[in-house]
């Protein structure tokens, strides 16, 4: 008996991970793009029982007020519960609380949020908890009480350890503060990341080799290496900063950076990622193989498969809409299918951007396409020095890492 498959039909989900958006920063960087709302005195807070903005949050320094806290927390659980039938009998294995700065939460907050979602969803046991942190919100003892909640994995966006090239970027955390912040996590987190970035305002080859050595003076498990660019709709888009590097220190910079970290035992294994052996970051990597995410809170995201088809959905973007729809159990503002032309385009532009690449295989299961569908982009990628492949895997080159956006767009269809 011969079963026929329909176009498109997925033979199995990927792994699902759950993304928990918290969308306050003490100030808005002008190189960000993320959906980040500005903390003010003004801070619109849901009501719990009427579901309208009808309060005004009150911060102390470096806080969010517990009415506004709260009432989030109620909009989260709500958007939570609202959206499981469409993942029932899967597990997650991952959990990621990004922002914004979710460090503004309190850590009884977060031990909060991390009860409504064990109540509601199955964590696998080993489950990688992220919470990313800001030092500008750094307090003693603060990371160790995230670490009590249920964190076991730290982001700390640090972005560089020289005041200067801090204020250019318009963060709100000092050198001082930044050094205390990872000493703290160090204590306390067996995996913790640190971001930099590279390519700063004024930033010499020099001034970027103390800021890799002062992070690396830390070993960190993890480091998230970021190229500062002009992201459309920010400051920085309408008013770019004076004296950025120049293409070619830009490039250089960055194969100094891939040279040093390897020589501490750092290696990278995505284009902006590097790790020691065992603690890769587990949610970031199902995001680049094609998994599944189901995205929570103000402007999130979501990737959800099925077996007949793929659907992205974004939340309200507004913090105090948010909270007012998911209230209603209306947090969706918008939802499509994931068109079938469109899958082998998204899947590359992710799984591309791993060392390693992709197993071929996986293509198939992650999209319902065959691989003749992309046999021509991937020959004409593999002509161009820009991809290997061997039976089982394909994977990009030196090449083919440096000029990313070029072997991404070979298999966008016309």
């Amino acid at each position: 008996m011969i079963t026929l498959q329909r176009p498109g039909a997925l033979s199995a989900l990927p792994p699902l991970s759950l993304y928990v958006h918290l969308p306050w920063c003490l100030k808005k960087c002008p190189y960000c793009d993320f959906n980040s709302h500005e903390l003010t005195p003004k801070t619109p807070v849901a009501s719990p029982l009427q579901g309208g903005a009808s309060g005004l949050g009150r911060p102390g320094a470096g806080h969010l007020s517990t009415s506004t806290e709260a009432a989030y927390l109620d909009a989260l659980r709500a958007d939570l519960e609202a959206a499981l039938p469409q993942i029932w009998g899967r597990r997650v294995f991952t959990v990621f609380i990004g922002g914004g700065t979710p460090s503004l939460f309190s850590p009884d907050s977060i031990d909060r949020l991390l009860a409504d979602i064990r109540a509601r969803l199955p964590l696998e046991a080993a489950c990688e908890i992220t919470l990313e942190a800001n030092p500008g919100t750094f307090e003693r003892d603060r990371f160790k009480a995230f670490r009590e909640a249920g964190v076991t994995r730290l982001s700390i966006g640090v972005q560089s350890f020289d005041d200067a090239k801090l204020k250019a970027l318009g963060r709100v955390h000092d050198r001082a503060q930044a050094l205390a912040a990872v000493e703290e996590a160090q204590r306390h987190f067996e995996t913790f990341n640190l971001d930099l970035m590279y390519a700063l305002p004024g930033q010499s080859p020099a001034d970027l080799d103390a800021d890799l050595s002062q992070a690396l003076a830390f070993e960190p498990p993890h480091l998230s290496l970021y190229h500062l660019t002009m992201e459309p709709n920010t400051a920085f888009a309408t008013r770019p900063p004076e004296g950025l590097p120049d293409e070619d220190t830009a490039f250089d910079m960055l194969d100094h950076l891939v040279e040093r970290t390897a020589a501490a035992g750092l290696q990278r294994y995505e284009v902006s990622a590097y790790a020691r052996t065992g603690h890769h970051c587990a949610h970031n990597l199902n995001y680049w193989q094609f998994g599944d995410y189901l995205g929570i809170g103000a402007g999130a995201h979501s990737k959800i498969s099925f077996p007949d088809r793929i659907v992205r959905q974004v939340r309200w973007r507004e913090p105090a809409t948010y909270m007012d729809k998911a209230t209603q159990g209306l947090a969706v503002s918008n939802e499509q299918d994931v068109a079938l032309s469109a899958r082998g385009f998204e899947f590359m532009m992710n799984a591309l951007r791993l060392k390693d690449g992709f197993e071929l295989l996986r293509f198939t299961e992650r999209t319902g396409l065959t691989l003749a569908s992309i046999q021509q982009p991937l020959a004409e990628a593999e002509a161009k020095g820009l991809l290997e492949r061997d039976l089982a895997r394909a994977w990009p080159t030196a090449k083919g890492f440096d000029f990313l956006s070029d072997l991404q767009a070979l298999f966008l269809k016309d």
